[in-house]
């Protein structure tokens, strides 16, 4: 059994369920649900563990999400109403669950499943910095040049910000001949690279949903064999445009990867509310997003990155609660603070590896917080993977993985708050030739020696 899960209901829920203000679902609902469980569950942030070894904290969390939901629900903006789910419905949805798809088609084809706490399988790596904005004229290199990495098992593209050099407006009928156009060339680029069938998620240059409906096409656009992504409104909240992208993806045949990320410093608080309310998106994923895998992105409300020590603390909680508890499929998405052909942000995509060892499949990697236009590359991505790939195949245990995480944040994390822009790709990248700069690839080196010593055992 596969998503959709009563999706008839959830439609009935959405426009008939209990109706309020949103402000009240944040203040009278929400925020003391979630002080709550934090009290009742007794979940406490421990900054010198980042990678949680405590089975029982790790059981806890996803009891205190599974409360918390069932409590508070997904407030649905264009309807005012709350939707809500029963204790029963949620066992049933996650026991129909089956933990492992196969996406994109041919030679290319991958199979994505739900991994465990120290699996020893490897990741599904998704490359690309998705939502980053691309120049036109180099938006077809930048693809090819992620595509062809061979770690790479999909690819979520960045997006368009012009067509024919007209500035791109969301909802205008340049949304739609930006998406058609879009879509048309991650298919080329794929042939370009020899990876026709490669796995590839969402159109960023859509952001509606007729704009996903009019890049959704069996011979040039999207396939039954690619995913859309359904985001969530911060905290817990979706509004019709989302929903109707939702039965979209369903009635074409896409699978769909639910998109959340829960503010650390907003609503949700601390990193211990922060993991509970990214299990609890977890829920709310296969409930309301109804789909197929998930992607969490905690992240740090000043800082905009996810890298920090405490959004590293909730992410790796949070991925192991699911891992050790569902069979949901669940990656975690990076975004660094620095940006490209910089140490810092290398060493802030290896911290984001390491999250193999919580049971996350990876979604890699944003830069520069995701604030500027072409300010990334596939190389922050291959360093997370190659991290990810290393640690996998020797073993290595929570604890072991700790100490090393420490060791890496000594690296970078005091430099957050004022962290390097690095170079746009076409400084630090041949565009032409899709190959890293010398400049980048050294930087690369001393890095990936340096992890070597902290006691990463890199393959190749």
């Amino acid at each position: 059994m596969v998503p959709p899960y009563k999706i008839d209901e959830l439609i009935e829920k959405a426009e008939q369920g209990p109706i309020m203000t949103e402000k009240d679902f944040d203040l009278k609902i929400f925020v003391p649900t979630l002080k709550r469980v934090i009290k009742e569950y007794d979940i406490t942030y421990d900054e010198d563990e980042i990678i949680p070894t405590d089975d029982s904290i790790i059981k806890d969390a996803f009891k205190a999400a599974i409360d918390f939901y069932l409590n508070v629900g997904t407030f649905c903006t264009s309807s005012s109403r709350r939707i809500l789910f029963t204790e029963e419905e949620i066992k049933e949805a996650l026991s129909l669950l089956p933990g492992e798809f196969e996406v994109g088609y041919g030679k290319d084809k991958r199979k994505m499943k739900a991994r465990k706490i120290e699996d020893e399988t490897l990741p599904f790596f998704l490359y690309g910095p998705m939502g980053q904005a691309c120049s036109e004229d180099i938006f077809t290199q930048v693809i090819m040049a992620y595509m062809k990495d061979p770690l790479a098992d999909g690819v979520s593209t960045p997006s368009l910000d012009k067509i024919n050099n007209v500035p791109i407006k969301v909802r205008g009928p340049s949304e739609i001949a930006g998406a058609v156009t879009h879509s048309m060339i991650v298919k080329q680029a794929a042939r370009m690279v020899g990876r026709p069938g490669i796995f590839t998620v969402s159109v960023a240059t859509a952001p509606t949903d007729a704009a996903q409906i009019a890049a959704s096409h069996p011979q040039w656009g999207k396939w039954i064999t690619d995913a859309g992504f359904v985001g969530s409104l911060a905290e817990l909240k979706v509004d019709y445009d989302l929903l109707r992208k939702m039965l979209h993806f369903h009635y074409y045949g896409q699978f769909i990867g639910a998109l959340t990320g829960p503010l650390l410093g907003g609503l949700c608080g601390g990193p211990e509310g922060t993991a509970i309310v990214a299990i609890a998106y977890h829920l709310q994923g296969i409930l309301v997003q109804q789909a197929h895998f998930q992607a969490s992105f905690p992240m740090h409300i000043f800082h905009s990155c996810t890298t920090t020590r405490e959004c590293l603390w909730a992410l790796h909680l949070s991925t192991q609660s699911i891992a050790m508890n569902t069979p949901i499929i669940t990656f975690a998405k990076g975004k660094a603070a620095a940006g490209p052909c910089t140490e810092m942000v290398l060493y802030e995509a290896a911290a984001h590896g390491l999250l193999s060892v919580s049971g996350a499949n990876l979604y890699v990697m944003g830069a520069a917080r995701n604030k500027y236009k072409d300010t990334y590359s596939p190389l922050e991505a291959r360093m997370a993977s190659e991290v990810a790939y290393a640690v996998t195949k020797s073993k290595i245990k929570r604890n072991d993985a700790n100490i090393i995480l420490k060791e890496i944040l000594k690296k970078y994390e005091k430099l957050i708050p004022n962290a390097p822009a690095g170079k746009k790709i076409q400084e630090c990248y041949d565009i032409k030739r899709l190959k890293p700069s010398n400049e980048y690839i050294e930087i690369y080196k001393r890095v990936k020696k340096d992890l070597m010593d902290m006691g990463i055992d890199f393959p190749f």
